[in-house]
């Protein structure tokens, strides 16, 4: 991922990583008129990079079209990223289904030994769900775009989403591995009608985050194929401003 554009005056830099969970588009990235990400697949999380701190006009195109003639699939305008902060700028499909535009801040909690913290991030076009571990909800209530954490103990769990109060699996299970004294973060992206749903990961320590994407249709949690997106281009534009703050947005629960 290659620096973008100048952004607005700021001292410092920020580390950001970029997530595409709108299925069946590969896309192009770009921040304040530069190319950011080219050629970006559903399910891949990009490299954490070190950008400057400020104010970036962010734009997702069809992967190979021109920006000076083409109307971006998704659009925000005047996203702050903060001096220090560690930031991961999700493209994914809203409650409804539209594709749009959701920055999270990565906040590793300070942790016991032999302790890990468990975040999930729900950016599926899916109902509330619920996280279980090993059979027991540690997460409940999660909605589009929320995020949850739970301090948990360090090792390789058993988890799945299931939907909110009941115990209807909607994802997994799948072994994720906690890494001790580091923020693993899971994302449910995809869509629950086109039987899409997908999980990706992302290890955040606390110098930096080693990302990993997990595409649908691999380790066992999507049902069925990607339909064509099919929803005009300029339809989809999501406008207005949208601000990162230092204060994440999400509830912690002890397990």
């Amino acid at each position: 991922m290659a620096a973008a554009g100048t952004a607005s005056a700021a001292t410092g830099s920020a580390t950001v990583s970029v997530l595409h969970g709108v299925p069946d588009l590969a896309v192009d990235v770009y921040a304040n008129g530069s190319e950011l990400v080219p050629d970006f697949a559903p399910g891949t999380l990009t490299d954490p990079q070190q950008l400057p701190a400020g104010s970036y006009d962010l734009a997702v195109y069809p992967a190979g079209a021109d920006p000076a003639t083409t109307q971006p699939a998704i659009r925000a305008d005047d996203v702050q990223v903060p001096v220090g902060a560690d930031v991961t700028v999700v493209a994914h499909l809203d409650a409804a289904g539209a594709p749009t535009l959701t920055p999270f801040v990565n906040t590793p909690a300070d942790l016991a030994a032999g302790q890990a913290e468990l975040t999930v991030r729900h950016v599926a076009a899916a109902p509330a769900v619920d996280v279980r571990a090993g059979g027991q909800p540690v997460l409940t209530g999660l909605s589009n775009p929320g995020e949850a954490s739970a301090t948990v103990p360090a090792g390789t769990v058993s988890a799945d989403v299931v939907l909110a109060g009941t115990d209807q699996v909607a994802l997994g299970p799948a072994e994720v591995s906690l890494e001790e004294g580091a923020e693993t973060i899971v994302y449910a992206w995809g869509s629950a009608q086109a039987a899409n749903l997908a999980l990706a990961t992302q290890v955040v320590r606390g110098g930096g985050s080693a990302p990993g994407g997990v595409p649908a249709g691999e380790a066992g949690l999507a049902e069925g194929g990607w339909p064509a997106w099919t929803a005009g281009a300029g339809a989809l534009a999501v406008g207005g401003a949208l601000a990162l703050t230092l204060s994440a947005r999400r509830s912690r629960a002890a397990a």
